[in-house]
């Protein structure tokens, strides 16, 4: 698996490798860039004695909720970067509800916009410098419409912020939530281990 990493890092793409805790599967792959690098980059992780446990592409983008504010440097939230010392990591696909009793899609742009300022309000203020939130959009791609990365500086960073977000009304009234990737070491550098297992591909395209 290192000499694809490898390859796949001289090709331009951002790779992440992280270990994963439990016994579902070995080690996680975070990769960005074109769809069919992607496709590439899978196929020599395969070829390298790893069995593709599950993959979930998505699109970087800039939700149509940041739209509206100044215009500032992306930063990391859309470059996909996470800084060093973040060496925790999870992942999770998510929706909006589209149900009978509250259906995000019926809400007023205006309502849907103050309920995602307030969301994201809360992970801030709790959670700034300790969690780096990557959203991803996979809306045509997968049964969920968004993929959620997250790093952070320490496992339980990222358990409580999951925690404290769920108690905001965009997410009690309007969230559903797929599985959860188990948390993980992020693997330092270029380095990846050189055996076969279970492995997860989650792949942005920029």
């Amino acid at each position: 698996m290192r000499k694809a990493v490898d390859d796949a890092l001289e090709e331009g793409l951002q790779v992440v490798t992280a270990a994963i805790m439990g016994a579902k599967r070995t080690c996680a792959s975070c990769a960005r860039r074109g769809l069919w690098d992607l496709r590439k980059f899978q196929s020599k992780i395969q070829a390298a004695g790893f069995k593709v446990a599950e993959s979930y592409v998505s699109v970087t983008e800039v939700s149509e909720y940041r739209r509206v504010r100044p215009r500032r440097s992306p930063g990391p939230a859309l470059s996909g970067v996470a800084p060093a010392d973040m060496r925790a990591f999870c992942f999770y696909p998510m929706s909006k509800r589209r149900g009978e009793g509250h259906n995000w899609y019926s809400l007023p742009y205006d309502e849907r916009l103050a309920l995602m300022r307030q969301h994201g309000s809360s992970g801030s203020r709790v959670h700034k410098g300790r969690v780096l939130q990557v959203v991803t959009g996979s809306t045509g791609t997968r049964r969920l419409g968004v993929g959620v990365t997250l790093f952070g500086v320490h496992v339980d960073d990222l358990k409580d912020c999951v925690y404290t977000m769920r108690f905001d009304e965009a997410s009690t009234l309007y969230a559903e939530f797929g599985a959860f990737t188990p948390v993980s070491g992020r693997q330092r550098g270029r380095r990846a281990r050189r055996h076969s297992g279970l492995i997860d591909v989650v792949a942005s395209i920029t």
